[in-house]
Order: structure tokens, then sequence, then C-alpha cells
């Protein structure tokens, strides 16, 4: 059985770094689903604008050519504890297939490039093959007495973030997610070090950002 990508989605992200590491974290996000060649018939969405949230089956694209591994360490658990790779949301996996839930915008049917599913709160970089979309339904797929092993605990905002007025009125309406996203502390856990600049790539910009304790300042916004 051959598999083939319906879509691919368009988002902020050219690179990895900085992603949200779940979907719906970042609700303020966007992306645009663009279907392929083949796919581009409207009546296949004909009643998805009734449901609210998705489900997206895409591909680890950026991880195409890696080798899977049995045990991975997790960054929630802070990169020290070993699991086992179907234990984790790895990419590194046998068949790399990421599952996404995101919330349905809204659809625009007749476009130059054919029906386009806008959705909020994507965890994908640009380009991410889309092999498959779902709709979400609530009564199968909520479980909220579900145990989640070490992922018990909701991730949450970590970091008070620290940015110029000139930084958001040059990000124009994409400052909020920006905000968001830098937040939830986008580095690795392994990294803590107050004199590091680090940079996240979004929207079109490096956001240079340095962390000292639990505040997060911009210092630079340089138009990639």
């Amino acid at each position: 059985m051959e598999i083939l990508p319906i879509a691919v989605i368009r988002t902020e992200f050219p690179e990895k770094f900085g992603i949200p590491r779940q979907s719906g974290l970042a609700s303020s996000l966007r992306g645009r689903i663009v279907f392929n060649e083949g796919y581009k018939d409207p009546s296949a969405l004909r009643g998805l604008e009734s449901f609210s949230h998705l489900w997206l089956i895409w591909e680890f694209s950026s991880n195409r050519h890696s080798d899977w591994h049995p045990t991975v360490r997790p960054p929630r658990l802070g990169g020290n504890a070993t699991m086992g790779v179907f234990a984790t949301r790895s990419p590194f996996r046998p068949n790399p297939l990421g599952l996404s839930c995101v919330e349905l915008d809204r659809i625009e049917y007749s476009t130059a490039e054919g029906p386009i599913i806008y959705v909020r709160g994507a965890d994908l970089m640009d380009g991410t093959p889309i092999y498959d979309i779902k709709p979400y339904i609530r009564y199968a797929d909520s479980r909220p007495d579900a145990v989640c092993g070490y992922a018990e605990e909701i991730p949450q905002k970590t970091l008070e973030v620290v940015m110029s007025e000139a930084v958001r009125m040059e990000l124009g309406d994409k400052a909020e997610a920006a905000v968001e996203i830098l937040a939830y502390d986008p580095r690795p856990s392994y990294q803590n070090d107050p004199e590091r600049v680090y940079g996240l790539s979004y929207a079109g910009y490096d956001i240079k950002f340095v962390v000292v304790d639990n505040t997060l300042t911009v210092t630079e916004l340089v138009k990639i």
C-alpha cells in the first residue's frame, strides 16, 4: 500500500526550533492547509465546516532520513530519562508520522490554489506534508479520565516575556503569537545560560532573546 500526502500546511515556522511541543498550546498560531494536485475537489470537504476541531495526520519530514531509535529522551523529562519510543511522541519513529488536533478557523472553497483550510494552534513546520484530515469527535476522542504517565501535568507558560513596543509594532498581528510561543520557553530543557543569545525564526523574522531567571527579553528583531 502506497500512502501519498494530500496537502501541505503553511505556517510561520521555517525550522523546528520554537514550535510548540504539542498542538493547541499556542492557540493564536495560524496555519493554512493547501491541497496537492489530485486532491483539490472541494466536495471532499463537504460537511467539514460543521466541526470545530480536526485531526491532522502528518509526516516528520525534517527527520525523513534519520534512523529510528527504540529508546529516546523526552524533552518533557529534561532529557535525563530514557523511555521507549512508543511511550513518547518523538519524531524518531519507525514510521515518522505525527498526529495533531487543531481548531478549524474557516474554509475557503474557491481560491487560485484550490480549497484552503485555515486552522489555529498547529504545531507544525512550514511545508509539512499532510496525509489525512479527520473531524474531531468529542464523544469518541475525549477521555477526561485517561491516565497519562509522565505527561499528566498540562504544560504552563513559564516565562514572562518582555518585548518592546517597537518590536510589537514591527511584528504586527504576529506579535501575540510570538509572545505566546516565547512564554512556553522554546529553549532545550538542558540549556539555562543567562548570557546566551537565542534566535527564533518566526514569521519572516529572527527573534533574538535572552533568558534570565523567569524573564525572557527580546533583544533584537532581524528581518530574514
